[in-house]
């Protein structure tokens, strides 16, 4: 096989260079041929090309990675076969994982750790929503760009929520162990809850610069994962916030009933806390353990090939005594009775055991309804209306959400709870005149704002900064309103005017007047345009360049032609000398002239005399004759 930078996949995907390797494929930097851009070009190991249901599931994760097209999520544009290797085809991002930050700069502060874990649960929400989980968040598949924008990629072990498959099977790689969620360790079924507890780790590591369980193997750190509670943060990092050590804990939560509920919900918190605003984390238990009906199901940890296996929780949990045991019974007993009771008292609460003139009835939808609208349309039911104004997104006075929800039952007389939305409230506007467009727009959006921009000269600001902003900063503004962003275009740009055939003094008077300098100039002979006169300028006319920039000019020297000498009343002879020495050629031609005077002289020359001709040229000259006489012409 001819070497990397020379192999072209799918007629359009030349390799450039090896960039990354992972725990099922190694990424190539690549150039689309026909796009001419840079790729990232993800290739199967051959050992897993071979497999086809790994290849069957590996292309249908690419389909749904392909669907997430979201500002933080790497783009995969493409998917394909090539001797025998399966790969990706994914967005080239020019900057670092996160890993790579950790590792060089340690811990980071927590206001730059919450804007990453903002950006990060920001992408695993969008694609929460579109049914897929990442199960594999990890600071390796954070990408983080030259200007600061955060990219999650990898979703190549995601699984889409509706698929039946599970790739639990040996040789399939289902996450690291360092940033496995406890039902990840244990085998369990996962859902976006497990992303949380992931995020949660990285963001662990971010504020102290080590990750909360180290072990001497994956099964060990899988064990801790499940039994042990992390060190505290702040124990790590003294200076970290209570705020922000409540947002890791209840992320870490074993019990994903304990967690944030979704990636948006910790991605909220996150950016509450960049703006100094009581955050909503109150852990409970950040550290518990789960139960023992959890835990003993088995247990998938990594093997030392780095492959997902399915062992025993016995591998990882110690063993019980058998004493223990009738406890255990006797609490199930108690915990039976009290929930057969929790579901009576809930079965009264929804009309279940009402008589059939009372029987519960199904809730209407009243959302985005004014609230008199649905106070009106929940009391026709029977129902009692409770009102609670809230901050939301949606229009203001309309209802946002309610309580029960639309479609479920509950008994005529039991209350209804309305949210009506007052607006998405105020935050206060971040500064971010003097940065780039970009850095702007994240830090605008992340505030809860949305971002307009105008271009406007500027020979002062570079090139692509932001000279003003508004709202200004500090001020505070309703949230998703638009923040109006002035950008630097750089110099002011003038079109150079048209001087050519003008005299040098008034060609530099126009260029003065348009906002320009005269440069250099050049003197050069030219047979067509007057001495003095400009022949052209450097850059030509109506050139866009910067203003105050310089215009050369090649100005006219006149012409190098010779005079033509005046030879009339001259003898033929003498003529025929005169211009053969001022380096014309002659021909000559004879007229019948009755004065005996004028016989064999000039009487007539063409080019005239005084004239301009090209050296070597022609000077027809005519020489008289007295009629009667030869009219034979001298060459």
């Amino acid at each position: 096989m001819s070497s990397p930078t020379t192999r072209v996949y799918s007629g359009r995907y030349e390799l450039v260079r090896r960039i990354a390797r992972g725990g099922m494929a190694e990424v190539y930097l690549a150039r689309d041929l026909l796009l001419d851009r840079p790729v990232a070009l993800k290739m199967l190991f051959p050992e897993l090309s071979v497999d086809e249901s790994f290849v069957a599931r590996f292309r249908r994760e690419a389909q749904a990675a392909a669907n997430l097209s979201h500002p933080n999520i790497v783009s995969v544009y493409d998917w394909g076969e090539g001797d025998g290797n399966y790969f990706i085809v994914m967005e080239y991002v020019d900057g670092k994982p996160l890993s790579s930050h950790l590792r060089g700069e340690g811990a980071l502060l927590p206001d730059r750790a919450a804007a990453v874990g903002a950006a990060v649960g920001a992408a695993l929400a969008f694609a929460h929503k579109a049914g897929v989980v990442h199960r594999d968040v990890k600071p390796g598949n954070v990408l983080i760009t030259n200007d600061g924008h955060v990219k999650v990629t990898d979703f190549g072990i995601a699984r889409a929520g509706s698929a039946q498959e599970h790739l639990t099977q040996t040789g399939a790689v289902m996450g690291t162990a360092t940033y496995f969620s406890p039902e990840q360790a244990q085998g369990l079924p996962v859902d976006p809850r497990t992303d949380v507890y992931s995020l949660g780790v990285v963001l662990y590591e971010m504020v102290t610069g080590q990750p909360p369980f180290t072990g001497d193997s994956a099964v060990s750190i899988a064990y801790k994962h499940v039994r042990e509670a992390p060190v505290p943060p702040r124990q790590v990092n003294p200076a970290l916030p209570q705020a922000f050590q409540d947002i890791v804990q209840q992320a870490m939560a074993k019990d994903p009933a304990n967690r944030y509920q979704t990636a948006e919900e910790l991605r909220e918190d996150l950016l509450r806390y960049r703006q100094g605003r009581p955050v909503l984390a109150r852990p409970e238990l950040p550290t518990e353990a789960l139960p023992p009906t959890q835990v003993g199901r088995s247990t998938q940890v990594l093997s030392q090939a780095g492959a997902a296996t399915t062992r025993p929780t016995a591998a990882l949990l110690p063993d019980r005594r058998q004493a223990r045991t009738g406890a255990y019974v006797v609490l199930l007993l108690v915990m039976l009775a009290l929930l057969g009771g929790l579901l009576y008292l809930l079965g009264r609460s929804l009309g279940y055991f009402h008589s059939a003139s009372s029987a519960p009835v199904a809730v209407a939808s009243v959302i985005g309804m004014a609230p008199d609208q649905a106070t009106n349309t929940l009391k026709g039911q029977g129902f009692k209306v409770a009102t609670q104004e809230q901050n939301s997104d949606a229009a203001v006075n309309t209802v946002f959400d309610q309580d029960p929800k639309a479609g479920s039952k509950a008994a005529k007389g039991s209350t209804v709870t309305i949210l009506v939305s007052k607006g998405a409230g105020t935050a206060s506007v971040p500064d971010v005149v003097g940065k780039s467009t970009a850095d702007a727009t994240s830090a605008l959006r992340a505030a809860g704002f949305q971002v307009s921009t105008q271009t406007q000269a500027n020979d002062q600001v570079a090139h692509d900064r932001v000279i003003s902003q508004d709202p200004p900063a500090g001020s505070a503004a309703p949230k998703n309103s638009t923040v109006r962003l002035t950008v630097s275009g750089g110099k002011a740009q003038v079109a150079v005017p048209d001087v050519t055939g003008q005299p040098e003094p008034q060609a530099a008077n126009l260029l003065g007047q348009a906002g320009l300098q005269v440069g250099t100039t050049t003197r050069q002979a030219s047979d067509t345009v007057p001495s003095g006169d400009v022949i052209s300028t450097n850059p030509p006319a109506g050139t866009q360049v910067e203003k105050n920039s310089s215009v050369a000019l090649v100005v006219s020297t006149g012409s190098t032609s010779p005079e033509v000498p005046n030879v009339v009343g001259m003898t033929a002879a003498d003529a025929k000398t005169t211009l053969q020495s001022a380096g014309f050629k002659v021909a000559t031609t004879t007229q019948a002239d009755p004065n005996p005077a004028d016989n064999g002289r000039v009487i007539d020359q063409t080019p005239t005399g005084g004239s301009k001709a090209q050296s070597g040229s022609t000077v027809t000259i005519v020489v008289a004759r007295l009629p009667g006489t030869s009219t034979t012409s001298a060459p």
